[in-house]
């Protein structure tokens, strides 16, 4: 499946920024899978690690495509994320998982709202204190409305904003889902402090209802740095299902070399120069 990312068509895209530098969400490659996944009969995206970050060019566009894989025995597929920005480029990989038939039931109940027990939390300038640590959400991403604690649970509400260009085309927008994480980060979660950190790691996605614009959260531990998400519409039934993310803290060295398209973490490249006979005098030449 192919595409392209552009913010003069997508400009909710502008509005994610990781240390200055506009990113596609980690949302958006699991949005992007799942859409995949529908095409074959795969509902659950089982596992998708993030390889490197893709990054939104201010002008122009980037091509985007999605690859998957035949089918083994027990149905599961690979999958893969690609983008280059110059059509005589290479492609540069960005995401790798499986896919597979079924569902994730979803683990927790969200229909009693706010949920008993929890104590809120004020987010009024929760997105100013972001911005100060390196989270540029604009507009387009400042969906989180209301959050609430109860011991490791963080609850939350998230409405689309209008700034993200509304539901249309999607099964689950990223606005949403990345909105879901800010909970996590501005309830001071454990190991949500100190360092940028991005999702790279998601396991067990399924979504169950596609067109929600308001959703009801609840982030939980889910292992050892990880947590598992849970989104639900205004009654209580379930959205989408995420069993277990992982995220890890991203530099901005890193994100300056996915920028240049240079760094430690592009692979090497072997280059053949010529030598001359008269290089190889005096000794064996293989």
């Amino acid at each position: 499946m192919t595409g392209r990312l552009s913010v003069a068509v997508q400009g909710w895209l502008a509005d994610h920024a990781v240390s200055g530098v506009v990113v596609f969400p980690g949302a958006g490659f699991v949005e992007l899978v799942i859409r995949a996944g529908d095409e074959v009969g795969c509902g659950v995206v089982e596992e998708l690690t993030l390889a490197a970050p893709l990054v939104v060019p201010a002008s122009g566009s980037v091509a985007v495509q999605v690859v998957v894989g035949a089918a083994e025995e027990s149905g599961r597929r690979g999958v893969w994320v690609y983008s280059r920005v110059d059509a005589d480029g290479a492609w540069v990989s960005h995401a790798e998982g499986v896919l597979r038939p079924g569902v994730v039931e979803p683990v927790a109940d969200l229909s009693v709202w706010p949920p008993v027990g929890a104590a809120p939390v004020d987010v009024g300038d929760g997105y100013a204190g972001l911005a100060a640590r390196g989270y540029g959400y604009g507009a387009a991403f400042r969906g989180l409305t209301a959050l609430w604690r109860r011991g490791d649970e963080v609850f939350a509400e998230v409405a689309l904003p209008e700034a993200a260009g509304g539901v249309g085309g999607f099964g689950v927008h990223p606005v949403l889902v990345d909105a879901a994480l800010h909970a996590l980060l501005m309830a001071g979660a454990e190991g949500a402090e100190g360092a940028v950190l991005v999702p790279f790691c998601w396991q067990g996605v399924s979504l169950h209802a596609a067109g929600a614009s308001a959703v009801r959260v609840r982030v939980a531990p889910a292992g050892p740095s990880a947590v598992s998400i849970e989104l639900a519409d205004g009654l209580g039934l379930p959205v989408l299902s995420v069993a277990a993310m992982r995220a890890r803290p991203v530099s901005a060295q890193q994100l300056r070399a996915a920028v240049s398209g240079v760094g430690p973490d592009r692979l090497f490249e072997l280059v053949w120069s010529a030598v001359s006979a008269a290089a190889g005098a005096g000794g064996a030449v293989l």
